[in-house]
């Protein structure tokens, strides 16, 4: 993990530990770099709807612009559509300005290379030591070779079409929940829905610049749960903050996490001879239950990282198919290099549909086990993850648990949190074991 680029881009508290000083210079850095291996360097940039957007959408225009490269502006749009973009309309890179499920404090920068996928750590390394100023200071622009910013509303636009057009069956007939979390997803999702002729019903569709994923979205999905039973609708998704995450509720009112919907999407395409190999990538956050559910359907698995960037280098190395995170960043590889909140559904949808079957039978057969995941905020992951005694209690939770369930504890990507995850036979049992860890953590002076 990088200085500045976690997992998922460079996030922190905006004009905190995120500037727009750094937004320049990241911006004043990939103009110069794309612009010595393509003259006419374009690099497209959308942002989500948090009030500190707007200021790093210019700071990182007038950097790019500043070095010779011009900068094509979306706006308001979600991740997968700058992916969508940059790999379909020949663009050098793609920037996207977003905290994705942090509070509208946070806001994140977000770098996408040419075929649409996270860039690589190789030249995110580059730009670290740009930051660091271990690197000579690039050039400015001069006279005619300064770039310039276009307005690029028609790039959305063609996202839009696109997600319209990959569903096999009509919407109609069916009563659709959408949460947009007051974010990204609040210009495209309910239109894509509409076009395919469901009706569609919307909550938190009204960002103000600080409501992004305030008690809405894929991280709070309760209040999408209570708007499905209330209004007796068949179906219910919900995104984040920059909509490449999906979580579903099902017309019970059930929450159908990251796991459930790759079971019922895997299990659709294993019956139409359309999952490469037979095999879905999980990272290590996916649920025993999930596992022992592809076991007695022939499905077969693999794990990485936490991460959609290493689901999807999994998934390119191995020509598979699809994969994804029990968070919703789901990735079907015939349409996307990345997660994509909305496509999600739509798939999700389009199973539904074809199999006559409610999303709560579609589920039934995965008995997920009890989960508990516990994030403690630290003054320095990092020494916190090699301490002595962290290891000690770690490993003694492992050995209990033996293979009745298991732990994971790792330092977050992109914030200073440490995440005690257990899985186990019970919920006291899940309980109690994140409780021994997160004591020990205190009691080192850890957390905050």
């Amino acid at each position: 993990m990088g200085r500045y680029f976690g997992t998922d881009g460079f996030r922190g508290e905006a004009n905190v530990s995120l500037t727009a000083d750094h937004a320049f210079k990241i911006g004043k850095f990939l103009g110069y770099y794309y612009s010595k291996m393509n003259k006419n360097c374009r690099i497209v940039i959308g942002k989500d709807t948090r009030r500190s957007s707007y200021m790093f959408e210019y700071a990182i225009a007038a950097g790019i612009t500043s070095t010779g490269a011009d900068a094509y502006l979306l706006h308001v749009t979600s991740t997968p559509s700058i992916s969508y973009v940059v790999r379909t309309e020949q663009f050098d890179l793609g920037v996207m300005i977003s905290a994705s499920h942090n509070v509208y404090s946070d806001n994140g920068i977000k770098l996408i290379n040419a075929n649409g996928e996270k860039l690589e750590e190789s030249v995110t390394d580059i730009i670290e030591d740009y930051l660091d100023d271990k690197l000579p200071e690039v050039p400015y622009a001069t006279k005619t070779d300064i770039g310039r910013t276009v307005d690029y509303f028609a790039g959305r636009n063609r996202y839009i079409g696109y997600l319209i057009s990959i569903p096999m069956n009509s919407f109609k007939g069916k009563k659709v929940a959408l949460d947009l979390a007051n974010g990204s997803a609040f210009q495209i999702a309910k239109s894509v829905f509409d076009a395919l002729g469901a009706e569609t019903f919307v909550i938190n569709n009204n960002p103000n610049g600080s409501n992004i994923n305030d008690n809405a979205g894929s991280t709070h999905i309760e209040g999408l749960q209570k708007f499905v039973i209330e209004n007796k609708m068949d179906i219910g998704f919900a995104y984040d903050g920059d909509a490449d995450r999906c979580m579903a509720v099902d017309e019970k009112g059930n929450i159908v996490d990251g796991d459930k919907i790759m079971y019922v999407c895997a299990k659709a395409m294993k019956d139409d001879g359309k999952l490469k190999k037979d095999t879905v990538v999980t990272t290590v956050m996916s649920n025993l239950g999930l596992y022992k559910a592809f076991d007695k359907i022939g499905i077969k698995y693999e794990k990485t990282a936490v991460g959609d960037k290493y689901v999807q280098a999994c998934i390119s190395e191995n020509e598979y198919s699809f994969g994804g995170e029990q968070s919703g960043h789901i990735i079907f590889a015939k349409h996307a290099n990345t997660g994509d909140g909305v496509l999600t559904s739509l798939k999700l949808m389009d199973v539904v549909i074809s199999s006559k079957m409610s999303l709560s039978d579609l589920t039934k057969d995965v008995e997920l086990y009890p989960q508990l995941l516990k994030n403690v905020k630290v003054n320095d992951k990092n020494k916190c993850m090699e301490d002595k005694d962290v290891l000690t209690i770690k490993a003694s939770v492992e050995k209990e648990l033996g293979d009745d369930g298991r732990l994971l504890l790792r330092a977050s990507g992109t914030e200073n949190v440490v995440r005690i995850m257990v899985e186990a036979k019970s919920n006291d049992l899940c309980k109690k074991y994140v409780k021994d860890i997160e004591n020990t953590i205190i009691k080192k002076g850890y957390a905050v």
